[in-house]
């Protein structure tokens, strides 16, 4: 337990030496809440982790965190994430960390580090050699101090994950990543997403980022990404061979010049996930895409909401679609798809293709004819593991349930998990209203049918 020291107290006149009663409570009782501290602290400690993420310490509970740490020496994992109070202080948090620390995943997300706690984790980095997981994300100080850190992680060469998330990151930042990429050899996981001002930094610098060859996440999302970031990209991306997760989403500049990427993307064999929603897609990038996705076998996760270009040409996807035996989620939110779209999906469904879809979104596409609606629900059934469903309407619409609904109410039941079905902004009518009211009592799964929104149509 640390130790607290006793302030020094004037010995009485009748009783030298003693304190008087009411210091001596005060002092017992700021003891005994010191001591509950760290028992509590040493209680969520298991034998070789700490998780304090969103313990809402105080700048009194930081300050006793380092003493916490002290007494736990086997420590393996520490998380002290979304807790203000350690911005300003973590020198004062981590300073028992010495050379051969036996620290593995140090996670301090959203901390509100300063620039001076950001020198002091660069000069730290190099006596955690057994770090594998570092987590800095949402601290926006980071950026500025990023030329320790990175001089840091050069020592960091068994790192698994660096996520780097909204930390303020330049193009300047890229640069200096670079340098450092070549030492973290066998680095799985990078996210360096929600960095606006990174727009750029890729042109022409990170020859480096090719050597990650086990990197199997790439997070680009939200980064301002420019064309010229994309030529780079396109020359790198394709030879990270074991890539399982792509996200270039909310890049708008990429869809007027990935063409060329999204068609080497077919070199990337083990992609489970692609997101690229969000980025203003031409016909040509599309095109590209839809060509290359079919050379990819291990597909689970689509994203490709926000990009109008798919409306009415969903069918480039079709042999994708066909050919996709472990496609779990499909997203085509806000996406002008019409209704030979959904007529479309609905055969591809019919014949079996999508039988592992889990989640389905076609949310704002108020496009689509209530003779769309309805072939695609009459073949929902055939979804066996669909758990969520989302069809809502933009905020602005509002559109009358037609008889589709009745077909939608009929799938559902033959649907053994399905759990959620978003429809924001439908007007039922009061005949349809009733069946739904029906379908509850009469079926005691858990369905939630979000009513956000719902109208009744008017008798």
């Amino acid at each position: 337990m640390a130790c607290i020291e006793l302030p020094k107290v004037k010995p009485g006149r009748d009783k030298p030496g003693v304190m008087p009663l009411d210091l001596e409570m005060d002092l017992k009782s700021n003891m005994e809440d010191s001591d509950w501290f760290l028992r509590k602290l040493c209680g969520r400690a298991a034998d070789t982790g700490l998780d304090l993420n969103s313990y809402g310490l105080t700048a009194v509970d930081v300050k006793e965190t380092g003493g916490a740490l002290e007494m736990t020496p086997e420590l393996e994992e520490l998380s002290l994430s979304w807790n203000s109070q350690v911005g300003g202080k973590l020198p004062r948090v981590l300073h028992t960390f010495q050379q051969g620390s036996k620290i593995r995943t140090l996670e301090l997300v959203d901390c509100a580090l300063t620039s001076q706690d950001g020198v002091f984790v660069g000069h730290l980095l190099p006596k955690l050699q057994s770090l594998q997981v570092f987590d800095l994300s949402n601290n926006r100080n980071i950026g500025s101090c990023l030329e320790v850190i990175a001089q840091g992680l050069r020592s960091a060469s068994g790192l698994k994950e660096l996520k780097l998330r909204s930390c303020g990151l330049s193009q300047k930042s890229i640069r200096l990543l670079d340098g450092v990429f070549a030492s973290l050899d066998v680095l799985r996981i990078l996210d360096l997403s929600c960095n606006k001002e990174l727009g750029g930094g890729f042109e022409d610098v990170p020859a480096q980022l090719a050597s990650l060859k086990h990197l199997e996440v790439l997070d680009l999302h939200q980064c301002s990404l420019t064309a010229g970031d994309v030529t780079s990209l396109t020359q790198i991306i394709p030879l990270l061979s074991n890539l399982e997760e792509l996200d270039l989403s909310s890049n708008r500049d990429v869809g007027g010049s990935s063409e060329n990427l999204l068609c080497r993307l077919r070199f990337l064999p083990a992609l489970k996930s692609l997101l690229i929603n969000s980025c203003a897609l031409q016909s040509e990038a599309f095109a590209a895409l839809a060509d290359a996705s079919v050379y990819l076998p291990a597909l689970e996760i689509l994203n490709l909401s926000w990009n109008k270009c798919v409306g009415g040409n969903l069918e480039l996807l079709q042999q994708t679609l066909h050919l996709s035996r472990l496609l779990r989620v499909l997203r085509l939110s806000s996406c002008s798809l019409v209704t030979e779209d959904v007529v479309l999906l609905a055969s591809v469904i019919q014949s079996g293709h999508l039988a592992t879809l889990q989640k389905l979104d076609l949310s704002y596409n108020d496009g689509i004819c209530d003779a769309g609606w309805a072939i695609l629900c009459q073949n929902l059934c055939f979804l066996k593991e669909l758990t969520e469903l989302d069809i809502s309407l933009r905020p602005s619409s509002s559109q009358d349930c037609g008889q589709w609904f009745s077909h939608l109410l009929c799938a559902v039941t033959q649907l053994p998990v399905i759990t959620e079905i978003e429809m924001r902004r439908w007007v039922i009518p009061a005949l349809q209203e009733r069946e739904l009211d029906c379908f509850t009592q009469d079926h005691q799964r858990e369905i939630r049918f979000d009513h956000g929104g719902f109208q009744r149509a008017a008798l």
